[in-house]
């Protein structure tokens, strides 16, 4: 992109409305704005909107336009256009603006940007597609993006920058910050320099605060420290991202399985993956598929969550079939058939928070077999004095709406029941589901409700059945 405006165009930057109303989101009037310069063609205003507009800002925009706007948007930019926008839009959209372009304009476009961006732009195409795009670059940059995306979807291989400073043992001080000085390839952000002996192993780094505050005849390998924390390309990236909170990490070396240095991760990646992680469990709780996004179309949403659905419909079945068994005792008081709902509905409230804090604990590793027995203890009193807090004001609610001391009672005591079940396969399901090797965060919601409705149902119709001495 261009650095210095023409004067005509810093007017015409002048004249461009507010691009963010006080809630962070695109205005409607900058959207106006760019649509009219779009259906004029004229170049030289959208140039100049486009000069100062950040990438997430432009992927904003991106989104707020129909498809063929995009696309024609992107051509009239031309080189002026940053690919980087890419990385802050939806899957859907990014794929679609990408079939949109020519082979060589993405490649084109791409080739500006860091590797672990470009990877993520291309990782979503089909194998033919990333190829063709692939083919229109250099041979050193192809092979270093065709690398990356060898590595496993999710990895860290696909998260790493390629591009890194590494020099070796026996350069000092003064030679490499003149080498950092004359050469121009280099890294946009790095923190770190990287001392590896000839087979390209790590050795260690230098951190850019000791370099600079080093005497120039000094080597390397006297200011370097020992790299404690180094991450394998085959690594999952949820693991990095733990590794990074863990030991408040900015970068960090990535290294194959030879332990040759291949590229870093840093900060900002990791923060893309926590945001992604975070995301994807929200929408696994909810039954939803991890890779819906909000421009996804009506058939795809609804096929990607309707197993799911179904799944639930099967175990509410169960739940009826509890309340089947009772059909002379709500026969004998429609009361009951009143006021059970309330029970299940609590005990499932109360389950959903107890599984919602299990998921996020096993997610980030602070629910283990050393305090497992201790959370599960601490969740079971949380819902046994939940329960008789709640269970004596349903009491009375129940007493003094239909004149019974007697269903107060029952309905107290099947509350506190279904209370304590909640806590308890609260947490015990994805502590289960967790050992299963399987992934908590999808499979608990469904089977946390079909406990407690079931325990809701059996214990409020079971213990009226009991009490009132009914069939």
């Amino acid at each position: 992109m261009s650095e210095e405006l023409h004067p005509a165009d810093a007017e015409r930057i002048d004249a461009v409305p507010d691009v963010l109303d006080d809630e962070d989101s695109l205005t409607e009037a900058f959207r106006a704005h760019v649509v009219e310069a779009i259906e004029a063609r004229d170049v030289e205003a959208l140039k100049a909107i486009a000069h100062d507009l950040h990438e997430a800002d432009m992927g904003s925009l991106l989104e707020a336009l129909d498809g063929e706007e995009r696309r024609r948007l992107i051509e009239l930019l031309g080189a002026d256009f940053d690919f980087l926008a890419l990385t802050e839009v939806d899957e859907t959209v990014r794929v679609q603006l990408l079939h949109g372009l020519s082979p060589g304009t993405v490649a084109q476009g791409l080739r500006a940007l860091d590797s672990d961006d470009a990877v993520y732009i291309l990782e979503d195409l089909a194998e033919d597609d990333v190829s063709a795009i692939l083919e229109r670059m250099p041979a050193p940059e192809r092979v270093a993006l065709q690398r990356s995306l060898d590595y496993p979807e999710e990895s860290a291989g696909r998260r790493m920058q390629s591009a890194f400073i590494a020099v070796p043992p026996f350069w000092t001080v003064g030679r490499t910050i003149d080498y950092m000085r004359e050469t121009e390839d280099l890294p946009d952000t790095f923190y770190e320099v990287f001392v590896v002996d000839p087979a390209y192993r790590l050795v260690g780094s230098v951190p850019l605060n000791r370099l600079l505050r080093s005497r120039r005849p000094v080597l390397m390998t006297a200011v370097k420290t020992e790299q404690l924390q180094v991450v394998q390309a085959s690594d999952d990236q949820e693991d990095v991202a733990r590794m990074f909170e863990r030991y408040n990490l900015v970068s960090a070396p990535v290294v194959d399985e030879s332990g040759r240095l291949v590229g870093v991760i840093t900060i900002d990646d990791v923060v893309d993956v926590i945001q992604e992680e975070a995301d994807e469990d929200l929408r696994a709780l909810a039954g939803v598929g991890s890779d819906e996004e909000l421009s996804d179309s009506v058939g795809y949403t609804a096929r990607s969550r309707l197993p799911w659905l179904m799944i639930n419909l099967g175990t509410a079945f169960i739940a009826s079939s509890i309340i089947s068994l009772f059909e002379g005792t709500i026969e004998k008081m429609v009361a009951l058939a009143v006021l059970m709902p309330i029970v299940a509905s609590v005990g499932g409230n109360a389950g959903t928070q107890t599984m919602t804090v299990a998921v996020r604990a096993l997610a980030t590793r602070d629910l283990s077999s050393h305090n497992a027995r201790r959370v599960v203890t601490r969740e079971v009193m949380v819902g046994l004095f939940n329960g008789v807090v709640l269970a004596c004001l349903l009491g009375l609610i129940a007493w003094a709406w239909f004149a019974s001391i007697d269903l107060g009672l029952v309905i107290s005591a099947a509350l506190i029941l279904n209370m304590v079940s909640a806590g308890l396969f609260g947490i015990l399901i994805p502590i289960i589901i967790s050992r299963l090797k399987l992934d908590p965060a999808v499979a608990s919601g469904v089977f946390v409700s079909m406990v407690t409705d079931v325990v809701g149902f059996f214990a409020f119709l079971g213990l009226a059945a009991l009490w009132f001495r009914w069939p």
